[in-house]
């Protein structure tokens, strides 16, 4: 059962998936796709995406257990995975662990927070937030900071396209719309 405090039944306080060729673990009170299947063209169709870049640092915001910035990591890549939730965060660490990449930092921290208190610029952002969108103050100081490239999923058309006019200086280059829900019309 899922609640404030956490019950576990047996010695096992994680669940193992694998993603493509990217073991993902999932613990309670760590955001996760709910459909696998789905989930794992989306992966590798962001994979696609950064590997046709010039990306040699990246941050993946509101990671969750890591998903994007695992799939897209390459050993020469520095990328910073920056998610709310603690649970999700040791999930990402373990997986990086497994997949031996050392120049993948994950840290449970607020992704506008993370991001205003940087002093560099990545290469790329890429974003996977939560209904609500990233926020005109995240929108700002990308703006602002104007890394290269932006990769923006959301599973809220609405609040993405208000993000994305919050980011007038950059253009959509590429689309791709995945149904995680068969029978429901939203994308």
């Amino acid at each position: 059962m899922e609640g404030e405090t956490e019950i576990y039944l047996t010695d096992q306080h994680a669940l193992a998936e694998r993603f493509n060729d990217v073991p993902l673990w999932i613990r309670p009170q760590s955001f996760f796709q709910t459909n696998p299947t789905v989930a794992s063209r989306l992966y590798a169709t962001a994979r696609d995406w950064v590997g046709q870049l010039p990306v040699r640092h990246m941050w993946d915001l509101f990671c969750g257990v890591g998903g994007f910035g695992l799939h897209c990591a390459t050993p020469q890549m520095q990328l910073t995975g920056i998610e709310i939730a603690p649970e999700a965060i040791a999930c990402a660490r373990q997986s990086a662990a497994e997949l031996g990449l050392t120049r993948l930092h994950f840290q449970a921290l607020d992704s506008t927070q993370f991001a205003t208190a940087q002093g560099e610029t990545p290469d790329l952002v890429l974003v996977n937030p939560p209904r609500r969108g990233i926020g005109k103050p995240l929108c700002d100081y990308l703006a602002q900071i104007a890394p290269r490239f932006i990769i923006y999923s959301s599973c809220n058309a609405q609040t993405m396209a208000q993000d994305i006019r919050h980011l007038p200086n950059y253009r959509i280059q590429r689309v791709s719309a995945f149904r995680y829900v068969p029978a429901y019309r939203a994308l």
